[in-house]
């Protein structure tokens, strides 16, 4: 029965994806990230912000554990359709594949335009850097990027933690990964306050990533795109990037695809050297997006087929 719950969300989410209307957990668990965090600056200033910054974690991801098993345990003893219909909307939404793919597609038809200036403002809704002076290719890339990082944090990481421990792990692994992403920089403004929560999504995302470039690599021979370059770029590259986790998606799809992404970017007016990631020399393109887009969809569908095989061996 449980395996029915996962296969349905996973299925809702290939057919609704997030529509902005509906409430959200994940929308509420980045309110009370902004309203803990101007609390804690309000009282912690200096060297102290570091342990506000493990409060806030604490009291995010306890808080979303707890009310997830609360809310699944009464309903539960209510009806089991009530039961079954909070584990699957909950379930449901640690998932994004479709909303990502959507916002993807959204710039990609914005370039073919030629709205460069519309594309800048779409593609940073979704990455944490500066892009009011991007090119098309540097908007392209930026889109890529990020693709491939959230095929790792925001599919196949959720998935692994819901065939782990149901939506109660799989939401506060994304309370944990909308921490990172809220306060997870490493800038003057949130280098003390979001310590605590970048190094716990490094920790969170440890086994994720490197499910996600074997994935990505099974998706690239599956779709005909360059697999063993996925492979072999993917390993040779995973240092490439200051997590320890982003490179390993953005090399297998770098490879795949033959192009190289990565490099100095800019964040809050602090320009951030990276090194590059791949070894193409080609242009980035929208085709290059659309391809992503079939990485994202393909190894996404593959990492739940295999984790539902292996919940049904263990199981």
């Amino acid at each position: 029965m449980t395996l029915l719950f996962y296969t349905a969300s996973f299925i809702l989410d290939c057919l609704l994806g997030d529509p902005y209307s509906w409430p959200h957990p994940i929308k509420a668990i980045g309110n009370w990230i902004q309203l803990l965090t101007n609390i804690l600056r309000k009282n912690f200033h200096g060297k102290s912000l570091y342990f506000a910054g493990g409060v806030l974690f604490l009291l995010t991801v306890g808080l979303t554990g707890v009310l997830t098993w609360f809310i699944l345990m009464i309903s539960a003893k209510i009806a089991f359709w009530l039961y079954a219909a909070f584990f699957v909307y909950f379930s449901y939404t640690t998932l994004a594949m479709t909303c990502l793919a959507k916002e993807a597609w959204k710039i990609q038809r914005t370039l073919s335009s030629g709205d460069l200036v519309a594309a800048r403002v779409q593609v940073g809704m979704i990455v944490g850097r500066d892009t009011e002076k991007l090119t098309a290719e540097q908007i392209s890339k930026a889109t890529i990027e990020t693709v491939a990082e959230n095929t790792a944090d925001g599919v196949i990481a959720p998935l692994f933690y819901l065939f782990i421990g149901g939506p109660v792990l799989a939401l506060m692994y994304k309370a944990v990964n909308t921490l990172d992403s809220m306060v997870g920089y490493k800038n003057e403004k949130y280098r003390a306050i979001g310590f605590v929560s970048a190094k716990m999504d490094d920790i969170a995302n440890f086994i994720p990533a490197r499910l996600s470039w074997f994935f990505l690599v099974i998706a690239s021979f599956i779709l005909r795109y360059d697999g063993r370059a996925s492979w072999v770029i993917g390993l040779r590259d995973r240092k490439n990037h200051t997590s320890p986790n982003c490179a390993y998606p953005e090399g297998a799809v770098a490879g795949a695809l033959g192009i190289t992404l990565g490099g100095t970017h800019e964040y809050f007016g602090e320009t951030v050297v990276k090194p590059t990631i791949g070894s193409g020399t080609k242009p980035v393109t929208q085709k290059e997006i659309s391809q992503t887009i079939h990485l994202l969809y393909t190894a996404s569908t593959i990492a739940f087929i295999v984790f539902a095989c292996i919940y049904l061996l263990l199981f």
